[in-house]
Protein backbone atom coordinates (compact mmCIF):
# COMPACT_ATOMS: atom_id res chain seq x y z
CA UNK A 1 0.00 0.00 0.00
CA UNK A 2 1.16 3.46 -1.16
CA UNK A 3 -0.20 5.84 1.64
CA UNK A 4 2.23 8.37 1.79
CA UNK A 5 2.87 10.22 -1.51
CA UNK A 6 4.79 13.17 -1.57
CA UNK A 7 4.93 15.64 -4.64
CA UNK A 8 7.70 17.63 -5.57
CA UNK A 9 6.53 21.23 -7.09
CA UNK A 10 3.62 23.16 -6.22
CA UNK A 11 2.84 24.81 -9.17
CA UNK A 12 -0.39 24.28 -10.56
CA UNK A 13 -0.11 20.72 -11.56
CA UNK A 14 1.81 19.97 -8.63
CA UNK A 15 -1.17 21.32 -6.79
CA UNK A 16 -3.78 19.54 -8.77
CA UNK A 17 -1.96 16.17 -8.24
CA UNK A 18 -1.26 16.65 -4.16
CA UNK A 19 -5.57 17.36 -4.48
CA UNK A 20 -5.80 13.83 -6.57
CA UNK A 21 -3.63 11.82 -4.45
CA UNK A 22 -5.29 13.19 -1.25
CA UNK A 23 -9.10 12.35 -2.83
CA UNK A 24 -7.56 9.05 -3.12
CA UNK A 25 -7.12 8.77 0.06
CA UNK A 26 -3.59 9.16 0.58
CA UNK A 27 -1.26 11.31 3.15
CA UNK A 28 0.75 13.50 0.97
CA UNK A 29 3.15 16.49 0.95
CA UNK A 30 3.73 18.63 -1.53
CA UNK A 31 7.30 20.19 -1.37
CA UNK A 32 7.28 24.13 -2.49
CA UNK A 33 10.65 25.65 -3.43
CA UNK A 34 9.23 29.69 -2.44
CA UNK A 35 8.62 30.23 1.23
CA UNK A 36 5.84 31.86 0.62
CA UNK A 37 3.87 29.41 -1.68
CA UNK A 38 4.42 27.18 1.67
CA UNK A 39 3.34 29.83 3.99
CA UNK A 40 0.40 30.70 1.80
CA UNK A 41 -0.67 26.83 1.54
CA UNK A 42 -1.16 26.48 5.44
CA UNK A 43 -2.52 30.05 6.02
CA UNK A 44 -5.03 29.61 3.06
CA UNK A 45 -5.44 26.40 1.68
CA UNK A 46 -4.87 27.50 -1.66
CA UNK A 47 -1.90 27.46 -3.92
CA UNK A 48 -0.70 31.08 -5.28
CA UNK A 49 -0.50 28.91 -8.53
CA UNK A 50 -4.51 27.57 -8.82
CA UNK A 51 -6.47 30.49 -6.94
CA UNK A 52 -9.73 29.40 -5.63
CA UNK A 53 -9.01 26.01 -5.71
CA UNK A 54 -8.66 24.29 -2.23
CA UNK A 55 -6.47 22.08 -1.29
CA UNK A 56 -7.58 18.61 0.34
CA UNK A 57 -7.06 18.80 4.33
CA UNK A 58 -4.99 15.54 3.67
CA UNK A 59 -2.20 17.88 2.14
CA UNK A 60 0.68 19.07 3.93
CA UNK A 61 3.02 21.52 2.94
CA UNK A 62 6.77 21.80 3.43
CA UNK A 63 9.78 23.07 1.92
CA UNK A 64 11.95 20.97 3.85
CA UNK A 65 13.07 18.13 0.92
CA UNK A 66 13.73 16.25 3.95
CA UNK A 67 10.14 15.61 5.00
CA UNK A 68 9.79 13.60 1.82
CA UNK A 69 12.00 11.15 3.34
CA UNK A 70 9.20 8.72 4.46
CA UNK A 71 7.02 8.72 1.10
CA UNK A 72 5.85 5.72 -0.43
CA UNK A 73 6.04 7.09 -4.16
CA UNK A 74 7.07 10.46 -5.01
CA UNK A 75 5.67 12.41 -8.18
CA UNK A 76 7.95 15.10 -9.48
CA UNK A 77 6.15 17.83 -10.93
CA UNK A 78 8.86 20.15 -12.00
CA UNK A 79 9.57 21.22 -15.24
CA UNK A 80 11.16 18.68 -17.73
CA UNK A 81 14.51 20.85 -18.15
CA UNK A 82 14.34 21.31 -14.55
CA UNK A 83 13.83 17.57 -13.95
CA UNK A 84 17.39 16.63 -13.61
CA UNK A 85 18.39 19.27 -10.93
CA UNK A 86 15.31 18.35 -8.77
CA UNK A 87 15.89 14.35 -8.72
CA UNK A 88 19.47 15.59 -7.88
CA UNK A 89 18.80 17.15 -4.80
CA UNK A 90 16.25 14.61 -3.70
CA UNK A 91 18.72 11.53 -4.18
CA UNK A 92 19.88 11.98 -0.44
CA UNK A 93 16.65 11.99 0.86
CA UNK A 94 14.62 8.93 -0.53
CA UNK A 95 14.46 5.41 -0.21
CA UNK A 96 14.00 2.75 -2.93
CA UNK A 97 10.90 4.15 -4.02
CA UNK A 98 8.82 4.65 -7.00
CA UNK A 99 9.71 8.43 -8.68
CA UNK A 100 7.17 9.45 -10.98
CA UNK A 101 7.97 12.14 -14.00
CA UNK A 102 4.41 14.19 -14.36
CA UNK A 103 6.80 16.47 -16.86
CA UNK A 104 6.01 15.80 -20.44
CA UNK A 105 9.05 16.43 -22.53
CA UNK A 106 12.15 15.34 -23.71
CA UNK A 107 16.05 16.86 -22.16
CA UNK A 108 17.63 19.60 -24.37
CA UNK A 109 21.26 18.22 -24.82
CA UNK A 110 20.88 14.80 -23.91
CA UNK A 111 17.82 13.63 -25.63
CA UNK A 112 17.14 12.05 -22.68
CA UNK A 113 13.60 11.23 -21.77
CA UNK A 114 12.05 12.22 -17.94
CA UNK A 115 12.22 8.78 -16.94
CA UNK A 116 16.06 8.06 -18.79
CA UNK A 117 17.25 11.59 -16.67
CA UNK A 118 15.45 9.88 -13.18
CA UNK A 119 17.91 6.57 -13.63
CA UNK A 120 20.67 8.98 -14.38
CA UNK A 121 19.83 11.00 -11.34
CA UNK A 122 18.54 8.50 -9.17
CA UNK A 123 20.13 5.12 -9.53
CA UNK A 124 18.23 3.17 -6.24
CA UNK A 125 14.52 4.92 -7.28
CA UNK A 126 12.35 3.26 -10.00
CA UNK A 127 11.12 5.48 -12.46
CA UNK A 128 7.91 6.08 -13.94
CA UNK A 129 5.73 8.31 -16.31
CA UNK A 130 2.74 10.07 -15.80
CA UNK A 131 0.89 11.68 -18.54
CA UNK A 132 -2.53 11.77 -20.37
CA UNK A 133 -5.06 14.16 -21.55
CA UNK A 134 -5.41 16.69 -18.13
CA UNK A 135 -5.60 20.15 -17.21
CA UNK A 136 -4.14 20.57 -13.66
CA UNK A 137 -7.59 22.70 -12.89
CA UNK A 138 -9.82 20.65 -13.74
CA UNK A 139 -7.81 17.49 -11.77
CA UNK A 140 -7.80 20.05 -9.21
CA UNK A 141 -11.30 20.44 -8.84
CA UNK A 142 -11.94 16.57 -9.06
CA UNK A 143 -13.39 17.01 -12.26
CA UNK A 144 -13.40 13.18 -14.29
CA UNK A 145 -10.09 12.94 -15.94
CA UNK A 146 -8.16 9.55 -17.21
CA UNK A 147 -4.25 9.21 -17.47
CA UNK A 148 -2.01 6.56 -18.39
CA UNK A 149 0.78 5.82 -15.74
CA UNK A 150 3.68 3.35 -17.06
CA UNK A 151 6.43 1.77 -15.42
CA UNK A 152 8.33 -0.98 -16.86
CA UNK A 153 7.71 -3.18 -13.67
CA UNK A 154 3.89 -4.26 -14.24
CA UNK A 155 3.51 -4.49 -10.22
CA UNK A 156 4.85 -1.53 -9.23
CA UNK A 157 2.35 0.73 -12.41
CA UNK A 158 -0.55 -0.96 -10.99
CA UNK A 159 0.28 -0.23 -7.36
CA UNK A 160 0.75 3.08 -8.36
CA UNK A 161 -2.49 3.25 -10.47
CA UNK A 162 -4.28 1.88 -7.53
CA UNK A 163 -2.69 4.65 -4.82
CA UNK A 164 -3.61 7.94 -7.26
CA UNK A 165 -6.68 6.70 -8.77
CA UNK A 166 -10.69 7.28 -7.25
CA UNK A 167 -13.94 7.79 -9.36
CA UNK A 168 -12.77 11.05 -10.88
CA UNK A 169 -9.50 10.53 -11.29
CA UNK A 170 -8.35 7.27 -13.75
CA UNK A 171 -5.03 6.00 -14.35
CA UNK A 172 -4.69 3.45 -16.55
CA UNK A 173 -1.49 1.63 -16.67
CA UNK A 174 1.28 0.22 -18.65
CA UNK A 175 4.41 -0.93 -18.91
CA UNK A 176 4.78 1.14 -22.54
CA UNK A 177 7.27 3.87 -21.27
CA UNK A 178 8.56 5.07 -23.71
CA UNK A 179 5.12 5.37 -25.58
CA UNK A 180 3.78 6.95 -23.01
CA UNK A 181 7.02 9.55 -23.04
CA UNK A 182 6.75 9.99 -26.97
CA UNK A 183 3.08 11.29 -26.43
CA UNK A 184 3.84 14.15 -24.03
CA UNK A 185 6.52 15.50 -25.61
CA UNK A 186 5.49 15.03 -29.04
CA UNK A 187 1.70 16.34 -28.60
CA UNK A 188 3.14 20.00 -26.75
CA UNK A 189 5.08 20.29 -30.04
CA UNK A 190 2.60 20.05 -32.63
CA UNK A 191 -0.15 21.82 -30.63
CA UNK A 192 1.90 24.36 -30.82
CA UNK A 193 1.48 23.77 -34.97
CA UNK A 194 -1.82 23.98 -34.11
CA UNK A 195 -2.41 27.38 -32.29
CA UNK A 196 -0.39 28.75 -35.28
CA UNK A 197 -3.35 27.36 -37.63
CA UNK A 198 -5.87 28.90 -35.26
CA UNK A 199 -4.03 31.85 -34.51
CA UNK A 200 -3.72 32.25 -38.52
CA UNK A 201 -7.57 32.03 -38.92
CA UNK A 202 -6.70 29.16 -41.42
CA UNK A 203 -9.88 27.69 -40.93
CA UNK A 204 -11.52 24.13 -38.95
CA UNK A 205 -10.55 22.41 -41.76
CA UNK A 206 -6.90 23.05 -41.39
CA UNK A 207 -6.85 22.42 -37.88
CA UNK A 208 -8.45 19.13 -38.73
CA UNK A 209 -5.74 18.46 -41.57
CA UNK A 210 -2.93 19.84 -39.11
CA UNK A 211 -4.15 17.69 -36.04
CA UNK A 212 -4.43 14.35 -38.30
CA UNK A 213 -0.98 14.63 -40.03
CA UNK A 214 0.65 15.80 -36.54
CA UNK A 215 -0.74 12.75 -35.26
CA UNK A 216 1.03 10.44 -38.49
CA UNK A 217 4.34 12.22 -37.25
CA UNK A 218 3.95 11.02 -33.34
CA UNK A 219 2.96 7.64 -34.83
CA UNK A 220 6.19 7.36 -36.97
CA UNK A 221 8.38 8.75 -34.35
CA UNK A 222 7.16 6.31 -32.00
CA UNK A 223 7.02 3.49 -33.88
CA UNK A 224 10.97 4.03 -34.92
CA UNK A 225 11.26 3.90 -30.72
CA UNK A 226 9.70 0.95 -30.01
CA UNK A 227 6.61 2.41 -28.46
CA UNK A 228 3.37 -0.19 -28.88
CA UNK A 229 0.36 1.33 -31.22
CA UNK A 230 -2.17 1.14 -28.65
CA UNK A 231 -0.50 3.26 -26.85
CA UNK A 232 -0.01 5.94 -28.99
CA UNK A 233 -3.61 5.55 -29.84
CA UNK A 234 -4.49 5.80 -26.39
CA UNK A 235 -5.01 8.28 -23.77
CA UNK A 236 -1.19 9.44 -23.69
CA UNK A 237 -0.98 9.57 -27.23
CA UNK A 238 -3.62 10.38 -29.33
CA UNK A 239 -5.89 11.25 -26.67
CA UNK A 240 -3.78 14.29 -25.18
CA UNK A 241 -2.79 15.26 -28.69
CA UNK A 242 -6.37 16.29 -29.12
CA UNK A 243 -7.30 18.03 -25.55
CA UNK A 244 -3.77 19.90 -26.03
CA UNK A 245 -4.50 20.83 -30.01
CA UNK A 246 -8.13 22.08 -28.96
CA UNK A 247 -7.97 24.45 -25.73
CA UNK A 248 -6.57 27.59 -25.02
CA UNK A 249 -6.17 26.43 -21.73
CA UNK A 250 -2.98 24.48 -22.82
CA UNK A 251 0.02 26.66 -22.83
CA UNK A 252 1.55 25.27 -25.90
CA UNK A 253 -1.61 25.72 -27.60
CA UNK A 254 -1.92 29.15 -26.43
CA UNK A 255 1.82 30.05 -27.21
CA UNK A 256 1.09 28.81 -30.98
CA UNK A 257 -2.06 31.51 -31.17
CA UNK A 258 -0.22 34.32 -30.11
CA UNK A 259 2.85 33.48 -32.98
CA UNK A 260 0.00 33.00 -35.30
CA UNK A 261 -1.26 36.60 -34.40
CA UNK A 262 2.45 38.13 -34.77
CA UNK A 263 2.51 38.64 -31.06
CA UNK A 264 5.82 38.05 -28.86
CA UNK A 265 5.95 34.76 -27.04
CA UNK A 266 5.58 36.25 -23.50
CA UNK A 267 2.51 37.97 -23.86
CA UNK A 268 0.89 34.61 -24.59
CA UNK A 269 1.89 32.86 -21.66
CA UNK A 270 2.27 35.71 -18.73
CA UNK A 271 5.09 33.93 -17.24
CA UNK A 272 3.61 30.84 -17.35
CA UNK A 273 5.73 27.64 -19.09
CA UNK A 274 4.82 25.95 -22.39
CA UNK A 275 7.30 22.54 -22.33
CA UNK A 276 7.01 21.96 -26.31
CA UNK A 277 8.72 25.37 -26.73
CA UNK A 278 11.68 23.78 -24.76
CA UNK A 279 11.00 20.11 -26.22
CA UNK A 280 10.78 20.98 -30.01
CA UNK A 281 14.49 21.17 -31.06
CA UNK A 282 15.40 18.22 -29.18
CA UNK A 283 12.32 16.04 -30.54
CA UNK A 284 13.32 17.07 -33.94
CA UNK A 285 16.80 16.17 -33.62
CA UNK A 286 16.31 13.20 -32.31
CA UNK A 287 13.82 12.56 -35.33
CA UNK A 288 16.73 13.42 -37.64
CA UNK A 289 18.93 10.89 -35.89
CA UNK A 290 16.43 8.18 -35.68
CA UNK A 291 15.75 8.93 -39.92
CA UNK A 292 11.71 9.89 -39.04
CA UNK A 293 10.57 12.84 -41.12
CA UNK A 294 8.15 15.20 -38.83
CA UNK A 295 7.63 18.15 -41.07
CA UNK A 296 5.21 20.09 -38.85
CA UNK A 297 7.77 19.54 -35.90
CA UNK A 298 10.24 20.61 -38.28
CA UNK A 299 8.55 23.85 -38.98
CA UNK A 300 7.35 24.82 -35.38
CA UNK A 301 10.95 24.06 -34.05
CA UNK A 302 12.41 26.49 -36.72
CA UNK A 303 9.71 29.07 -35.82
CA UNK A 304 11.31 29.34 -32.23
CA UNK A 305 14.17 29.51 -33.26
CA UNK A 306 13.33 32.23 -35.75
CA UNK A 307 15.06 30.44 -38.63
CA UNK A 308 11.95 31.02 -40.37
CA UNK A 309 8.92 33.53 -40.34
CA UNK A 310 5.10 31.63 -39.45
CA UNK A 311 4.42 32.54 -43.38
CA UNK A 312 7.27 30.79 -44.56
CA UNK A 313 6.98 27.63 -42.33
CA UNK A 314 3.32 27.87 -43.43
CA UNK A 315 4.47 27.85 -46.82
CA UNK A 316 6.71 25.25 -46.10
CA UNK A 317 4.18 22.63 -45.43
CA UNK A 318 1.95 24.03 -47.75
CA UNK A 319 4.10 23.16 -51.34
CA UNK A 320 5.43 19.83 -50.28
CA UNK A 321 5.14 17.10 -52.65
CA UNK A 322 1.86 15.64 -53.22
CA UNK A 323 2.12 11.82 -51.67
CA UNK A 324 -0.06 8.62 -50.63
CA UNK A 325 -1.40 9.41 -47.31
CA UNK A 326 0.73 7.14 -44.46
Amino acid sequence: MMQRIAVIGAGAWGTALANAAARAGRDVTLWARDPATVASIAARRESPRLPGVKLDDRVAATGALADVAHADAVLLAVPAQDLRVAATALRPHLRAVPLVSCAKGIERGTHRFMTEVIAESVAQATSAQLSGPSFAADVARGLPTAVTLACADATIAAALARALGSPTFRPYHTTDVRGVEIGGAAKNVLAIAAGIVQGRRLGASATAALTTRGFAELARFGSALGARSETLTGLSGLGDLILTCASPQSRNFSLGIALGEGRERASALQGKLAEGAFTAGALVELAQQKGVEMPIATAVAAVLDEKLSVDAAIESLLTRPFKAEV
